[in-house]
This record gives structure tokens, sequence and C-alpha cells, in this order.
């Protein structure tokens, strides 16, 4: 019989449900935090089942010797050290849904709260002013309600807002029209959500390409009197602009839940009347503790005794005799998603992956999880090789997956096609006799390509002269080229390079090398 330690406090129905499915339980919810103890006996349990509380450390994960799964009751699982685990073959798992109807009421919670300005209209009565006058506030019926991120909170979010009567806007890369017709909701970009949204709430992971999204520039091309919602990550708006927008009049309000610095401590924000704020609410429900608590007893009681795995962060499912032969092809296919997804801005319709050759008879599944997750990645920073296929699935995305025997010249080749609303875009690898994965073709164009962690993507005019000319930038701007490969249809047509630099572009060189004559795209890759 497996055997289970709770090290934080989870409900008694959660351990009942460890024991209804034979699992042996010892519930400790004070053992977390004490390092000393845990790291003493944490070499008896097979399954660690923790809040925020517990640390899972290097070294407590080499004393686990038993340790096969951990299970963190909420989303966040900064308290675990998830290289030491999957290093040691410790699958960590995540809750990552049982928060979202909490969060989604707290965030229409904050925009009625705004309307009306409850708060300070609370503070006012309990003072004894009765200004009935200074606090008017307006309606949410028949208004704008601008959605950033139209994930699982976010689509909650618009069905409440749309039972307030408010007409739901949303930008989100990969919302596809079939998904935002069926919540409801109008598909726009970001600069037209700005301009027409008379509230924005945003639901959106905090990744490079959206901190700050809503800066002063994006402040700027909102209407006037907007109201601004944040219950999903600090460092979405700038917060200095915020506080200038607020005091220009530019927005009327802004309600947050979060902050850059938390536990937020005289932040400038909290100076001004117009603002709401709460220390990161958005999950302390009851139910969401519940919620969260029973769906780890669940998941680890899944895998401990039927090896099933959920919402795990770290690992696909694989056997221990397939993976050998298995993980050069997960990285390769992974690779590939990540590549394509590096280079699509628009919503993307469908995914495509086709393996040919002996691969095409092994275990696709954790190959086509991994590809998901390559290119769901860049957009959607908590997707991983278990979840992707899901979210996928909840934004409309189709994947389509192909088998098929040996046609071309190589063994074994995985091809991976995106659709988007603009265009088509393919790209395919192989893996070689010493397992590193390849690229060997990309939008048609045959070549071949050892991929680095930093790489320069550049399309252009098959023209004389222009990589001279690319070769000689990057050595004026001091970028050192560790391979340079390329591509081309035929003479005078579009060609690719794909170089493998040392160090990182920055944004004014990447503008630099854009402005190449004959450049059509260029683009840093990171792998």
């Amino acid at each position: 019989m497996p055997k289970v330690l709770v090290s934080d406090k989870l409900s008694p129905t959660a351990v009942q449900i460890f024991k209804d499915n034979g699992v042996e339980v010892d519930y400790l919810p004070d053992l977390g935090k004490d390092k000393d103890k845990l790291l003493e006996v944490i070499g008896q349990y097979d399954g660690l089942a923790i809040r925020s509380a517990t640390k899972v450390t290097e070294k407590i994960i080499a004393a686990a010797t038993n340790l096969k799964v951990i299970g963190r009751a909420g989303i966040g699982v900064d308290n675990v050290d998830i290289p030491a685990a999957t290093k040691k073959g410790i699958i960590v798992m995540n809750t990552p849904f049982g928060n979202s109807i909490t969060t989604a009421e707290h965030a229409i919670a904050m925009m009625m709260a705004l309307a009306r300005q409850l708060p300070e209209a609370d503070a006012s009565t309990r003072a004894s002013k009765w200004e009935k006058n200074r606090f008017m506030g307006v309606e949410v019926t028949n208004k704008i309600l601008g959605l950033i991120g139209a994930g699982n909170i976010g689509s909650i979010v618009a069905d409440r807002a749309q039972g307030l009567k408010m007409k739901v806007v949303a930008f989100d890369p990969f919302l596809t029209p079939e998904r935002a017709q069926t919540m409801g909701v109008e598909k726009v970009e970001l600069d037209e959500l700005l301009e027409r949204a008379d509230f924005i709430t945003l639901h959106t992971p905090l990744i490079d390409a959206t901190r700050n999204i809503i800066s002063a520039e994006a402040l700027a091309k909102t209407k006037k009197g907007v109201r601004i919602i944040n219950c999903a990550r600090g460092g979405l708006v700038d917060e200095a602009a915020l506080y200038d927008a607020l005091k220009s009049g530019q927005v009327a309000g802004a309600a947050l839940d979060v902050f850059l610095a938390e536990p937020a401590e005289n932040n400038p924000l909290f100076e001004l009347s117009n603002v709401i704020c709460t220390p990161h609410l958005g999950a302390s429900t009851t139910e969401a503790q519940e919620n969260v608590a029973l769906q780890v007893a669940e998941q680890i009681s899944a895998y401990l005794m039927t090896g099933e795995i959920t919402n795990a962060l770290n690992f696909p499912s694989i056997s221990a005799e397939e993976a050998p032969r298995l993980t050069p092809f997960i990285k390769l296919a992974e690779v590939l998603g990540s590549f394509a997804g590096q280079l699509t801005e628009t919503a993307i319709q469908g995914i495509k992956i086709e393996f040919e050759g002996d691969v095409a008879s092994m275990n696709t599944r954790p190959m086509v999880a991994a590809a998901l997750h390559g290119v769901l990645k860049p957009l959607l920073a908590e997707v991983n090789m278990v979840s992707a296929p899901q979210v996928a699935k909840d934004r409309g995305v189709n994947v389509e997956v192909v088998t098929r025997e040996q046609q071309g010249a190589y063994e074994n080749y995985i091809r991976l096609t995106v659709l988007t609303e603009r265009q088509e875009r393919a790209v395919a690898g192989t893996v070689f006799a010493n397992g590193k994965p390849r690229i060997i073709q990309v939008k048609g164009i045959n070549m071949e390509a050892e991929l680095s962690p930093s790489m320069l993507y550049v399309t252009n005019e098959d023209k004389p002269g222009h990589i001279g000319r690319l070769g000689t930038l990057l050595g004026t701007l001091g970028i050192n080229i560790a391979n340079f490969n390329l591509g081309r249809v035929e003479v005078g047509s579009d060609a690719i390079a794909l170089v493998s630099i040392d160090g990182t572009l920055t944004e004014p060189q990447l503008a630099e090398i854009a402005a190449l004559e004959g450049v059509k795209q260029a683009k840093a890759l990171k792998f």
C-alpha cells in the first residue's frame, strides 16, 4: 500500500479521499514548518501533499528515497525545487483550475465595488459624514468590458459580465473566432480593446509578452474615464504609469488584487482615493481551498494506484521501458513547437503534427503534448506538457495527428504545421544518431540546422550580398556567430537564414537587422 504524507493543512475530506483510494496517509499538518523533522521522515513516503508552508528543497528531495509524487494544493509551486524533483524522477503536480471561479468572482466583485466606490463610501459613512452626493457611481449595464486574456478564468468573467448585461470584447492571441463565438464575446486586437472598453480586466499570465501590457502608451489609448481591474498578476500593469493616469483623470479608478512587489507596502497607489486594493485574495474562499485540497488528493491517489498523471508540471506520462528511446523525440517535438510558437503572432486555429517512419510507431501522445507545450509556452507561462492538450482544446485549437510509414530520406521525421487566421507555417525535424534534434525544413524550404539556446531567424529576398551584409552587421553589433544555416526554394526567391549566436539580441539590435535591405522578417529565438 502506498504511503502519503500530508505536511500542510488539508480538509478532512481530502484525507479521507486517500483512504478511500487505498492509500495509507499520515496527516501531520504542522510538519511542513519543521524542515529538520521533515528531512528525517520523508524517506518513508511515496507521496507528499502540500500547500505553501512546506518547502521541498533539493536537500529534502535527496532524502526522499521512496518519493514518487509531490502534489501542491494550489497553482504556485515556487516552494518546490522542480529541477531537483525531475532529476530524481519525482512527478510534481499542482491544481491549476481549482481557484478559477473564486478568482473570476473576485474580479467581478472588484469591478462592482469600483463602479460604485463602495470602500470609500463605507469609510465615509462609518465616519458619520453621510456624503451622499460625493459618491456618484456608474452602472455596468450596457457598458463594454475589455477582457485581456480569455482562458479559463477570463471565460468565467465573460460569462458573469454577460449576466450583468455588459458587452464583452476580448483580446487573446490564442482565442479563435469559433471559441469567441461560443463564449459570446467579440474578438478584437489590443488597441481596439483599449479604445472601446469602459472597464478593462486582466486575466493573463505574466511573461515577457504581457509584462506592462497596460503601459503608459496603452493607457494613453484608452477611453477617458476607463476603470481597470487586475486580479491576475502583478507586473501586467505599469504601476507608475497607472498612478499618473489616475491622477490626470485618464483612468477613473483601478481595483488591484495583485502588485509588482508583494506583500505590497507603502505603494504610491495606496495614496489615491480612486484605487481599491486587496491583499491577493483571488483564491481566498472556503470553497476554493476545499476544491484544491480534494483535487490534489484525487490526483496523487490516481498516480500512485494506477499511474495516471494529471496536471504534472515536469514530465508527461512515459513508461520506464520506452523513456530512453522516446526522450530525444519528445525534445524534438517540443523544439519544433517552440520554433513555430515563437514565430506565431496571430490566433491559432489549428495544429497538425505528422510522424513519419519509426517514430510513428512509438507512443506519440507525450510527443504531441510536448509539441503543443512548445507552441503555447511563449504566450501561456503556466502551460506544461500535461496540461497543453487540454489548454489547446479549451481555446478551440483543432489538433490533428497523422502517423505514416517512411516516405522520404529520413528514417524518422516529425513535421509540425500551425494554421492561423492569416497563414500556415510548417517546420520539420529529425533526430540524428547522436540524439540531438535537427531542423530540416522551414516553410517548405529544406535546410539542416542544429539548434542552440539562442538563434536568429531571418527571412529575406535571395539576392547577392545579403548574407555578407548580415554577417558584417552582426560583427558590428558585437554578436558572435556560432553557426550559420541557409536555405532557399530557388534562385531569386525567398530565403531563410538560421544563425546560432552567442548571447542575446536586444530589441534595438534586432531592429537594425530587420532594417537591412531585403529582410522581410527578423526574429530572436530562444530554446
